[in-house]
């Protein structure tokens, strides 16, 4: 491995500061090298390569916003038993939570500032090419991120191990509906075979585009996994990383952090106060975490069908 990594990085020192989380999916550690610190990856499954690309590509595209702050990726390098590594920025990293008190609710406030800014990057940008095309000399290309006028991203990404299908759709319900829930329930369908849940979606699935009647939703770039074990600080402020994302609904992004908590009070109101809540958004935001719940039954087996299987039930009351 170290002389893997001296080679790609073209690296003479190679020091190891110690191991660091690496999330549920992989493991991860610290170096030392010729030009500063950097965060290693690393991940034995076959489909490492893909899911290390599909999160290089998010932070990229998280990064060139400048809205919330997330380590810059350097490489992602193949291993000869088809696993492979992430190298990133690395960042002396703690949990929001540390610090305690009024440190750490003003970090909280400052993220759920820095996620709006983030979810309104796009729109930000559709508004700056309208103007743009109105002025004598501009015209799109001038930026380098442009608008993004549908739902899901350029390369597949992934939600722990399991790739998220982001072909790109014009329709949010249809692309969330077919690319998200039924490919977890396909997934739940093959392996478990289980009738109940089989008979809720059937029933759920028409109820799903009254839950969105009147709206009008603008592609948002999501981080896509904002749990609270994807959160930290550093000494300058909040910092967020692996990714699963895609442009969607800004909503989708507020479920998980309702599942697993970690995230303070002072983060919804500063958040929202940027994005205020839309009629209907609670049972939307249900409607979100049965994504997350459906996943994490996928990765981690039955423990999370009750939940499941409660909030489908509650849907299609």
């Amino acid at each position: 491995m170290e002389s893997l990594l001296k080679r790609e990085l073209n690296t003479v020192a190679l020091k190891t500061l110690g191991h660091a989380a690496g999330g549920c999916i992989s493991q991860g550690q610290s170096y030392e090298t010729d030009s500063g610190r950097v965060f290693v990856k690393i991940n034995h499954k076959s489909q490492a390569k893909k899911m290390f690309d599909g999160e290089m590509a998010g932070l990229e595209a998280i990064l060139k916003t400048s809205t919330v702050r997330v380590p810059k990726p350097v490489k992602v390098i193949s291993l000869s038993d088809g696993g492979a590594v992430f190298v990133m920025e690395h960042f002396d990293i703690h949990s929001l939570n540390r610090f305690g008190g009024v440190f750490s609710s003003r970090y909280m406030a400052t993220l759920g500032e820095q996620l709006a800014d983030l979810h309104l990057h796009n729109a930000t940008l559709k508004e700056q090419q309208r103007k743009d095309a109105h002025t004598v000399g501009k015209g799109p290309g001038q930026s380098e991120m442009q608008y993004v006028n549908k739902f899901g991203f350029h390369i597949a990404t992934c939600c722990g191990y399991l790739p998220q299908h982001n072909d790109w759709q014009s329709d949010w319900v249809n692309f969330f509906t077919r690319q998200r829930l039924q490919v977890q329930l396909d997934l739940i369908e093959k392996e478990y075979a289980d009738r109940e849940a089989r008979d809720l979606w059937s029933k759920l699935q028409l109820k799903i585009p009254a839950l969105f009647h009147d709206m009008e939703i603008m592609p948002a770039l999501l981080h896509g996994d904002l749990w609270g074990g994807n959160i930290g600080q550093v000494e300058d402020g909040p910092v967020i990383f692996d990714p699963a994302s895609f442009y969607g609904h800004s909503e989708f992004e507020l479920a998980i952090s309702g599942i697993f908590g970690g995230f303070g009070t002072g983060f919804y109101t500063a958040y929202h106060n940027k994005i205020p809540k839309a009629p209907g958004f609670e049972k939307r935001l249900k409607l979100y975490q049965l994504f997350h719940y459906l996943n994490h039954w996928n990765h981690f087996g039955s423990g999370y069908r009750g939940s499941s299987v409660s909030i489908m039930k509650a849907l299609i009351l």
